[in-house]
């Protein structure tokens, strides 16, 4: 106990001295931190520093800048604005939409943002995301034509077509000299089945182009959609004068022969576009049909084999392959045939016939009950029922990955 009362009388007799040392320490390690404090607070550029260096194409450092206000005030809902901008103008749009959505979040009226947000969207290729915002621009100003041209043309590429149309159809009319713009209206019309404003819009481009093979297989799809199949098949044989090799105008004239019943003019015109591309197998499976039709059903299975096998999408060839399994009741393989044809267009009549006409050869007659029980109801009468194909002209291109764009944005 007396140790223990000599250590703690001997640490209250500490010199002042050494008191005063620890006190100017601890004063000191305060100043330290203030000082260092005041200096971080002093190196914070500010808005307008930020905005000099994007104005003097030091993007980079404007874009440092941009991040370092962000971060000393997450609320500041313009800074997040323009640090998407600033990383936008150097292509780095996937870095750029979360600013942009940030800034949104922050205070939702910002003018401009959703434009420029849909806009980072819509260079990534990322359509669908696009929308959303793009409208929110257009509501905002509703006469802003680079909004809606992006909107439209964002609707395109997501193949919301009737959207695509409806949007596109006043920036083109604001725009008549612009060809490109024009034709994916025109594409949105027809692939919208809007075949007047198709061929409308084609004409139109006709006017400008009137050597443009693309645009008279273009209107020749229009007027087949009209119905005008006979002006169809003109708008075809100019294409092909023009120029005798370009891709699938061979197929499309071929399809609207076919449509007619004139296979011996079709199959000529299959051929020809197999020879340009032997790998077409939209024609191989078009010339397996017409061989269906001749009754030679060993000719059309090994083209409409070969078709499937470059295609899984091709529904007049799994319809014509189970109607030839069926007949050498092959079904279980006829079965697989038909309900993926009925799974591409379980509207068309055509496929549940034969589904009906091989589950009953297969005894099975539920199934057969009900699958003529929708051949019923799709209006058709199903003993007299024949196969045929009455969806309108196959597709004959892709979307493109070239865009018109609107000006004024990076």
């Amino acid at each position: 106990m007396a140790s223990a009362r000599w250590i703690k009388k001997d640490a209250l007799a500490l010199p002042s001295s050494f008191l005063y040392s620890i006190r100017m320490w601890k004063l000191g390690c305060a100043a330290v931190v203030w000082f260092s404090v005041l200096l971080a607070n002093a190196q914070i550029p500010t808005p307008t520093q930020a905005l000099t260096l994007e104005q003097q194409g030091k993007l980079a450092e404007a874009e440092n800048s941009w991040r370092r206000i962000t971060q000393a005030d997450p609320q500041d809902a313009a800074a997040f604005a323009s640090l998407g901008l600033v990383l936008s103008k150097q292509g780095k749009y996937g870095q750029a939409v979360p600013a942009y959505r940030k800034a949104i979040a922050l205070n939702p009226q910002l003018p401009g943002v959703h434009l420029n947000w849909g806009l980072a969207e819509f260079k990534q290729s990322h359509f669908e995301a696009a929308v959303a915002p793009l409208v929110a621009a257009l509501a905002a100003d509703p006469e802003n034509l680079q909004a809606r041209t992006l909107l439209g043309l964002s609707c395109y590429g997501a193949k919301r077509f009737a959207d695509a149309a409806k949007y596109l159809e006043l920036s083109a009319k604001s725009d008549p000299t612009n060809m490109e713009l024009h034709g994916v209206l025109a594409q949105s019309c027809l692939l919208a089945k809007k075949y007047s404003c198709a061929l409308a819009e084609f004409r139109q481009i006709l006017e400008q182009a009137p050597d443009s093979a693309a645009a008279h297989m273009l209107s020749g799809e229009a007027l087949d959609g009209l119905g005008r199949t006979a002006e169809a098949i003109t708008e075809f044989e100019a294409a092909l004068k023009m120029a005798p090799r370009e891709p699938n105008a061979n197929f499309g004239l071929g399809y609207l022969y076919w449509k007619l019943h004139k296979y011996d003019e079709a199959k000529g015109v299959f051929e020809s576009e197999l020879s340009i591309d032997p790998g077409h197998a939209q024609a191989l499976a078009y010339l397996g049909d017409i061989e269906l039709k001749r009754n030679a059903p060993e000719k059309a299975l090994p083209l409409l084999n070969k078709a499937i096998h470059l295609r899984n999408d091709i529904r007049i060839a799994y319809l014509d392959i189970g109607a030839i399994l069926s007949e050498q009741k092959r079904y279980q393989e006829a079965l697989v045939a038909l309900l993926r044809a009925e799974k591409l267009d379980p509207a068309q009549p055509d496929a549940h016939y034969r589904l009906a006409r091989l589950y009953r050869a297969m005894g099975n007659a539920a199934a057969a009950q009900r699958e003529f029980a929708r051949v019923g109801e799709l209006n058709e009468k199903a003993e007299d029922m024949a196969p045929k194909m009455s969806t309108p002209m196959p597709a004959l291109r892709e979307i493109p990955r070239s865009w018109p764009s609107p000006s004024g944005h990076p």
